[in-house]
């Protein structure tokens, strides 16, 4: 039985395809907890130069006395005075998501000895990275 080439190729195609896509999408998704779990990391051992790696070349920073939007240079700078004033005793995401462009969010609290913060923030795929655009530490009464 002889089957000619195109043949076999019309009929594996489709599933070839469908199964490239399905890693695409998959991959795209572990990347995204990947990154999660990193900044995660980061943020729970008040590491502001591990954290400064997935911060975008300028980022919206808002943390108590100071908002705005910062180069990341300095965005470290700032995060790591934070995490000096206020260090963790713990920190846990209590929401996450993603959007249908890539974006990833999610909304925390960090505990210190004193105060406790509500905590968020966006990444955004930019060159294949995610990439955090925009970070907060609000103060919350307790």
């Amino acid at each position: 039985m002889n089957i000619p080439g195109n043949m076999i190729l019309r009929s594996i195609l489709p599933f070839t395809i469908i199964t490239l896509l399905t890693f695409l999408v998959m991959g795209g998704s572990v990347r995204a907890q990947d990154v999660n779990s990193k900044i995660t990391s980061a943020i729970k051992s008040s590491n502001a130069t591990e954290l400064a790696r997935y911060f975008n070349n300028s980022i919206d920073l808002t943390i108590p006395d100071s908002e705005g939007t910062y180069s990341k240079v300095q965005a470290e700078q700032i995060v790591k005075s934070f995490f000096s004033k206020y260090p963790p005793v713990s920190f846990t995401i209590n929401h996450q998501g993603k959007s249908n462009d890539g974006s990833v969010y999610a909304i925390g609290t960090y505990k210190s000895k004193t105060l406790s913060f509500r905590t968020y923030y966006l990444a955004k795929p930019i060159g294949g990275q995610m990439l955090i655009h925009q970070l907060k530490f609000e103060s919350r009464e307790e």
